[in-house]
């Protein structure tokens, strides 16, 4: 009597299609087989990075083509201090090194930074090919646009974060002119650069967090208009406590951008919770009592009940409901 073959590659394969939208297209999996595929994702999320982190190792003295290198990049807001400012200015621009190893961590803590952001695609495809398998259609739709925007409103803070890093750093540097001369161990100058490009970009999500939950109907037009000035109040108070140095530059800056996509979250919301109130005026639903019952006619269904529906191949499928 022959044996089953059970080899690596059989079970490969069968996990394979497992996960293959064509033999399991509602993405049903037990308990144990999720945490495999969380294991699975996450690993090549974690490859996708560390890819990503020796590119940007070695990008961080290797200028390419055009693109200055990421040295470079991260060094000039410190060298557009005047030279008379920065000690041994006039012979160059370099940050100082205190301990060893300093600049190989220095380079690998911007290259991973850096890395993490270049292949963002691949990692973020790997969140989302974990969590796509549970959602509707719909629901993916929404997720998808929400990830997009999301990532354009960090990489935006992150850009205008960089912008003003100068200037706040000028101001900070310029008080003591006379008594004190700068030097900036790398360490802290990479620390509070990328500190700042965090904060901004992680603060550019709000007036997406204020789109979303409009749309599901937590809070509406009305609500944020009567609540305009106090929130812009707290807007610049968040952006005084979270901006590292309290320098004006940054935190006049980041609560201006901040006041300026709020108003603009707002008159979104506006144009859809007027859509919604024309759509409801239509419908009848705003002259309808607190007992009348809704205009339309739900009649739950067994699945014995439901017609079965030609497949593909010509046949007729068992009828299966697919919200379960």
């Amino acid at each position: 009597m022959a044996e089953p073959a059970s080899g690596n590659g059989t079970s490969r394969r069968s996990k394979r299609r497992k996960r293959s939208r064509r033999t399991n297209p509602d993405g049903t999996m037990t308990l144990i087989e999720h945490i495999y595929e969380f294991r699975r994702r996450l690993g090549f999320a974690l490859l996708a990075v560390v890819v990503g982190g020796i590119v940007g190792f070695f990008w961080f003295s290797t200028k390419v083509g055009p693109i200055p290198s990421l040295g470079e990049i991260v060094k000039d807001p410190y060298c557009a201090i005047p030279p008379e400012r920065r000690l041994n200015g006039f012979q160059g621009c370099q940050l100082l090194q205190t301990v060893p190893f300093e600049a190989f961590m220095i380079q690998l803590k911007v290259g991973l930074a850096a890395g993490a952001v270049l292949f963002s695609p691949l990692w973020l495809y790997q969140v989302w090919a974990f969590i796509a398998p549970g959602l509707y259609s719909k629901e993916r739709k929404y997720a998808l646009t929400f990830v997009g925007f999301a990532s354009v409103l960090f990489a935006a803070g992150a850009v205008l974060a960089y912008m003003l890093f100068p200037h706040a750093l000028q101001l900070l540097m310029g008080f003591g002119q006379e008594e004190f001369i700068t030097a900036l161990t790398a360490d802290k100058y990479i620390s509070f650069m990328l500190s700042l490009l965090i904060i901004f970009g992680i603060s550019f999500e709000l007036p997406l967090l204020v789109v979303m939950l409009n749309r599901v109907g937590v809070v509406k037009y009305r609500q944020l208009k009567r609540w305009r000035r106090g929130i812009v109040f707290a807007l610049f108070v968040f952006a005084a406590f979270v901006t590292p140095g309290s320098d004006p530059f940054s935190m006049l800056g980041l609560a201006g951008a901040l006041t300026v996509l709020f108003e603009l979250s707002i008159q979104i919301a506006r144009i859809h919770d007027r859509k919604k109130d024309r759509e409801r005026a239509d419908e009848g639903w705003d002259q309808l009592d607190d007992d009348e019952a809704a205009p339309f006619n739900y009649t739950p269904s067994t699945i014995d009940d439901e017609p079965s529906a030609p497949t593909a191949s010509g046949g007729r499928s068992s009828g299966t409901d697919d919200i379960t």
